[in-house]
């Protein structure tokens, strides 16, 4: 079984394999993952780590192993404030794609009450999920360290 590290931010060359993973399973440190391929990879980075869809992992043979958002289950937020929604949303730290049109949520009741109540329109979605990765972190809402990740 092939080991790997991360590189969110790294020139890709064509893939040798690719894995789908929720935005919970992007968030990791060490793990046995099942690829496309059906081929075993085990993830042993040094901390947790959020990886980020488009991000590679690198294979202790030099391959790159592309990261995509898998579909999950989602709501899709709309509304004519979309600006004040995406507020309280903000407000709650809970992660959002945001887009033009709408925003992305995990599925929550209780959001989903909480934005009727304002205005806004609900509808559950099944979609990749990319939420914004805030000021100080990318692909999560918190900071990490952007240094590169060595097995």
């Amino acid at each position: 079984m092939q080991t790997a590290q991360s590189y969110n931010n790294h020139p890709h060359g064509t893939p040798a394999d690719h894995i789908q993973l929720t935005y919970e399973d992007r968030f990791l440190r060490r793990k046995v993952l099942t690829l496309a391929s059906g081929a075993q990879l085990l993830v042993d980075l040094p901390q947790t780590t959020s990886l980020d869809h488009g991000g590679v992992l690198i294979t202790t043979d030099r391959a790159e192993i592309r990261i995509e958002a898998a579909p999950e289950p989602l709501l899709e937020v709309t509304g004519d404030t979309l600006h004040r929604i995406a507020w309280h949303i903000g407000n709650r730290h809970t992660p959002c794609q945001i887009e033009d049109t709408r925003l992305l949520i995990q599925r929550d009741h209780v959001m989903a009450d909480m934005l009727a109540k304002i205005g806004a329109q609900t509808r559950e979605v099944v979609e990749p999920f990319t939420p914004e990765g805030g000021a100080y972190g990318h692909g999560r809402t918190h900071g990490h360290d952007h240094s590169h990740s060595h097995t």
